[in-house]
């Protein structure tokens, strides 16, 4: 792994993930829209910034030229197939041998396979229900770019993550493939560890062409089942 693009760069996650692969020696170029780069001050000099929205095809292109590893946030923002958008043209544009891994949410499922709470599915259904009614979030979208990176013949991870908090980090997350088994019941990872697992995947071949559901490494159920599923 030698030059890395991370599509989303200014938001949140998306900065740890440039200061997590940027401590790893990795060259970084980062896409987001040209209003958010002065989110990106801090990191001046030190990587590569190209403007612009993240799914729009040709900005990928540019962005993802020569990079062994491309990290995707998708963001389910507005009605206008933003996730799925911005999915479609980094499968369309990355190297055929390059390291994808997305992020998305635990209402993500790959097989179907996955048990949520009675609270969980609510908390949904309302999420795009509101979502959809004030023309801000599209849930559906997400699942949409996660079923076309399901069904590509890329490298891909699709990272699923927990409830999120701030705080230090508590090192890599514990992950199962299904939500439901009893070392997520904690619900719970540190945001600077989602990007951290974002960026150990791209070296960890164990992980390609699987949707692992992340918790936080120090969380209860962590801790009391502490094992990979």
């Amino acid at each position: 792994m030698r030059k890395v693009c991370v599509v989303g760069a200014s938001g949140k996650l998306g900065r740890y993930m440039v200061r997590h692969a940027l401590e790893r020696g990795y060259e970084v170029v980062g896409v987001c829209r040209e209003v958010s780069v002065p989110k990106l001050a801090e990191f001046e000099g030190r990587m590569t910034i190209v403007p612009g929205a993240t799914d729009d095809p040709e900005v990928i292109r540019r962005a993802v030229a020569d990079c062994d590893g491309v990290l995707t946030v998708l963001v389910p923002w507005g009605v206008r197939q933003y996730s799925s958008g911005t999915a479609q043209a980094v499968l369309d544009h990355a190297r055929p041998d390059a390291r994808l891994v997305f992020s998305c949410g635990w209402h993500i499922t790959r097989d179907g396979q996955d048990r949520y709470s009675r609270m969980f599915r609510l908390g949904v259904r309302a999420a795009t229900w509101v979502g959809k009614l004030v023309r801000y979030v599209e849930i559906d979208d997400q699942v949409e770019a996660c079923r076309r990176v399901f069904d590509s013949d890329t490298r891909w991870t699709v990272v699923r993550g927990s409830s999120l908090e701030e705080g230090p980090s508590q090192g890599l997350p514990l992950w199962s493939r299904h939500v439901g088994d009893p070392v997520l019941a904690s619900d719970l990872t540190r945001r600077v560890d989602f990007a951290l697992f974002m960026v150990e995947a791209l070296t960890d071949d164990s992980l390609v062409r699987e949707a692992p559901a992340i918790v936080g490494r120090l969380s209860a159920s962590a801790l009391a089942h502490g094992h990979k599923v």
